[in-house]
């Protein structure tokens, strides 16, 4: 069966599949004699033959589980090219190849994942699946509220924005809440090269110590530097079943509509029909000049005192004038009493 060769090179233990993708783009894969730099080429682990740097890949090995609690001083790769001591070296009896999930800096110490399980690795190392991983920090003095919410909402490093993080004041070494040095719980979603010493270091306020001690659901306290154990069963499971975060969207508002002052063609239509015609511009430019002008209301002519001739129904004979109604107006309540 045919898969890609960044997932066969996972699935044999030779490193993770982001790692796999990198050794493609460089030319360091050969698939039957031939250099491969697409990541979209497919392969046969049964019957093809795939060497990286050089070594040919055997069939996948049994995947193993180790979480190590790595002290300072310690480089957390493979190998050094300084010779200086890496967390293969604290890892002894252990005959698969293994390698460390994400990195951990020269200075810092706490909890590190190695495995040969590519899947599980690329996973636990990308920031879209929820590993978060959470780490004791302790910085110099005593942060102001303002800055650390800057950091939680994430700052620019290098040229590219962090993304946002939980920060939590934990307690401080002085006698006040405002003296001393300041420990806090960071979480973060992503693992850039000492991010969170230079997120700290941006703010004025350098760290001091810093270790990891959780890698999303996995802890042990009781885990000392250099010492390691396998994971459980039900540990390697809650790695596997980790969720990709939910993103809280916030539901956009309608924007409102400008009224249109404009009228319907058949309201317009109405409403000119009931309107009385104009006068011409010379009259209505005659009445102005001979009525003063007023700016209380005109007082209604009085209703003729005769007695208008009713019908044998009781009503009056006369054509009833329909009243103006404007566009959207209400009919008033002395025309709807009449009718």
């Amino acid at each position: 069966m045919q898969e890609r060769l960044q997932k066969i090179i996972a699935h044999a233990g030779v490193s993770s599949r982001r790692e796999a993708e990198a050794m493609i783009r460089e030319g360091r894969v050969t698939l039957n004699g031939r250099v491969v730099s697409e990541l979209g080429t497919r392969a046969d682990p049964d019957r093809d033959h795939i060497k990286v740097d050089g070594k040919l890949i055997t069939h996948a090995e049994p995947h193993r589980y180790i979480l190590l609690y790595k002290p300072k001083e310690v480089m957390t790769t493979v190998e050094d090219p300084q010779g200086r001591r890496t967390v293969i070296d604290l890892v002894r009896g252990i005959r698969e190849r293994i390698y460390p999930v994400g990195r951990l800096d020269f200075h810092s110490e706490g909890l590190v994942l190695l495995t040969n399980d590519g899947e599980l690795a690329f996973k636990v190392s990308h920031p879209t699946h929820g590993s978060v991983k959470t780490y004791s920090v302790k910085v110099r003095g005593v942060p102001e509220e303002r800055l650390v919410d800057k950091l939680r909402r994430g700052i620019t490093i290098d040229g590219k924005r962090t993304l946002p993080c939980d920060i939590e004041r934990m307690h401080t070494t002085g006698k006040r809440d405002d003296e001393g040095n300041s420990w806090f719980e960071v979480k973060l979603r992503e693992g850039r090269t000492q991010q969170i010493r230079k997120m700290f270091q941006a703010v004025g306020h350098p760290v001091s110590k810093l270790r990891r001690i959780a890698i999303g659901p996995l802890s042990d306290p009781k885990l000392t530097p250099g010492v390691w154990r396998e994971l459980t069963k039900q540990e390697v499971k809650m790695l596997e079943t980790m969720k990709e975060p939910k993103k809280t969207v916030k539901p956009r508002r309608a924007a409102a509509r400008p009224v249109s002052r404009k009228k319907p063609a058949s309201a317009a239509k109405r409403s000119n029909a009931s309107r009385p015609k104009s006068r011409p511009a010379a009259a209505r430019s005659a009445s102005s000049r001979s009525e003063p002008r007023s700016s209380t209301r005109r007082t209604p002519s009085p209703r003729p005192a005769s007695p208008r001739p009713k019908t044998a129904a009781g009503k009056s004979g006369g054509a009833k004038k329909p009243p103006v109604r404007r566009s959207g107006a209400r009919p008033s309540s002395r025309s709807s009493a009449r009718r």
